[in-house]
């Protein structure tokens, strides 16, 4: 990796809260950008509460989304804080919020006076359901648009109620298109262009993330369902349980079938005529699964891991989030690292950007802030 981080110089101003707005600020000082994160005195971003666990006093849910950044506690109803957060914002590259669409223009802070006033910035706000439209005034939170988008009703059993992801993914994912969409409005700018306000709409990226569950419902115009752990037009792409441990086969292709059938010294299934083809497995999934499932049972995992991994079969384990964390190729790679916060003699252990650049993964620069710990460094950089 090159000696400065590509992002470096860039000054962004960050006035969300909660996870998907942090987690696109986060990505962007991962890359070297200057993050300003305004919180409210005494109470600062609402996820600083969401515990336990804590660690070192903060909750473990700021702490995964909140690194490479500053805080400043800023009160927008007080005159002096109000001046401070608008000549940063006319000092900015990057402004992002995440309020309801119109409640910020009382302080001038909504994305047209924040242009008027610096004409290159660029704005994104992150919202519910986007800029405009029948629902521009609904909130969004994660587990109401995981119902509203459809996510919902394609994850769980096919017997069983619909279920919510386990992780906030709507979120995460539109804190991941929101700094894909900063990046592209900054190369724009250098190109000649100027600044532009970028509409994220979580509910708009829920559908998105749907992918070709969505496209398949657009194409037949058929509800889709659930399939537990399956895949609607892959078979067998699942978890299996066996003598002792579930795991995961993947096949992706017929070539892949084969060799699976081979692997699993079950050679005559690949010869079936009607199992053959990867869209004949499809409607013939209940006998394939069924036949493949009394198999598996008779073997731990570890057994047919080994035979797979030797045919080259995609498969693996399902493991606790606890076995994955301990599993030493994050720390050999970097991607788990000891971090100490502001005040606290012992570091604490967390996940770093999750790619590297030039082989090198970008350094954790700045851990995870306390509330108002900035405030200071902010008006001597900001304030006239």
């Amino acid at each position: 990796m090159t000696e400065r981080l590509p992002l470096e110089g860039i000054v962004v101003l960050d006035l969300t809260r909660v996870l998907a707005g942090p987690y696109a600020t986060q990505l962007l000082g991962d890359l070297g950008a200057e993050v300003w994160k305004v919180e409210r005195p005494g109470v600062g971003d609402e996820t600083r509460a969401w515990g336990p666990p804590f660690a070192a006093g903060e909750s473990a849910y700021f702490l995964s989304t909140n690194r490479n950044k500053r805080s400043a506690a800023l009160d927008f109803g007080n005159a002096r804080d109000l001046e401070a957060i608008h000549t940063a914002a006319r000092a900015a590259d990057v402004v992002i919020e995440n309020f309801l669409p119109g409640q910020l223009e009382c302080v001038a802070l909504d994305p047209r006076s924040l242009r008027e006033a610096n004409p290159a910035l660029v704005v994104c706000s992150i919202t519910g359901f986007g800029q405009s439209g029948p629902y521009v005034d609904l909130p969004g939170y994660d587990a109401v648009l995981q119902g509203f988008t459809g996510l919902m009703s394609v994850t769980g059993e096919a017997d069983r109620p619909p279920v919510k992801v386990g992780v906030a993914t709507i979120d995460v994912l539109a804190g991941a298109h929101a700094a894909v969409a900063i990046l592209a409005a900054l190369i724009g700018r250098l190109r000649g262009g100027v600044g532009v306000h970028l509409d994220i709409a979580l509910a708009e990226v829920g559908i998105a993330g749907m992918v070709n569950v969505a496209q398949g419902t657009l194409v037949s115009g058929a509800p889709a369902r659930r399939y537990g752990t399956a895949h609607p037009n892959i078979v067998p792409y699942q978890t299996f349980a066996t003598a002792d441990r579930p795991l995961v086969i993947a096949v992706g292709n017929d070539e892949q079938w084969l060799r699976l059938c081979d692997a699993l010294e079950r050679p005559q299934w690949g010869q079936r005529s009607e199992w053959r083809a990867n869209r004949d497995r499809v409607l013939q999934r209940d006998d394939v699964i069924a036949a493949l499932s009394a198999w598996l049972a008779t073997r731990p995992q570890q057994e047919w891991l080994a035979a797979l991994a030797l045919a080259g079969v995609p498969a693996g384990p399902v493991r606790d989030v606890d076995e994955v964390m301990r599993d030493p190729a994050l720390r050999q790679r970097e991607f788990v690292r000891d971090v100490t916060l502001s005040g606290e003699p012992a570091p604490v252990p967390m996940l770093s950007l999750p790619w590297c650049i030039d082989g090198v993964r970008p350094p954790v620069r700045l851990p995870p802030p306390r509330l108002g710990e900035h405030t200071a460094a902010f008006f001597e950089r900001f304030a006239r």
